[in-house]
């Protein structure tokens, strides 16, 4: 498994990214504290269950999405990095396979700039997911607001 996080060029690679209104720690604890990224992890409409959630480098996060209408999709990932409160980084084992480098920077007012990037090893994988996931990463984010209203 990679235990570094990987050098890309802009073809492979999504990043969203959005200011919120919260400080930096408390939005690295909804990213790090299961019982908070449970309820918002995912699209619209999904729920998680948690199997398995050791937040160290070279430990497991596993878990399943359940959709809105059907479906389970089994997850499992493995952390590459994690600098407490500036930055996530993790290695997809389930398909698709990609890294995830996730950056909290604090922004004046008591605000965090949230950067999502999702990293590919090649521009076809990146433009396979690219088309839906955009849309979805900023779903993704407006339930991590919500789930940060309900911490402050």
């Amino acid at each position: 498994m990679a235990s570094e996080i990987i050098s890309t060029t802009p073809d492979c690679e999504i990043v969203s990214s959005r200011i919120v209104n919260t400080a930096r720690e408390i939005v690295f604890t909804a990213w790090t504290d299961p019982n908070h990224l449970k309820n918002w992890w995912g699209p619209a409409g999904f729920t998680n269950t948690f199997n398995e959630f050791d937040l160290r480098p070279g430990g497991k996060w596993r878990f399943t999405m359940h959709g809105p209408d059907k479906g389970n999709y089994p997850n499992e990932c493995e952390f590459i990095k994690i600098e407490r409160p500036a930055l996530i980084a993790w290695q997809r084992i389930s398909k698709p396979i990609f890294q995830v480098l996730a950056t909290f920077e604090e922004v004046p007012g008591n605000k965090t700039r949230v950067v999502f990037k999702m990293l590919f090893t090649s521009a076809e994988e990146c433009a396979k997911l690219k088309k839906f996931v955009v849309d979805k990463n900023e779903e993704n984010f407006d339930r991590l607001e919500n789930e940060l209203t309900r911490m402050v």
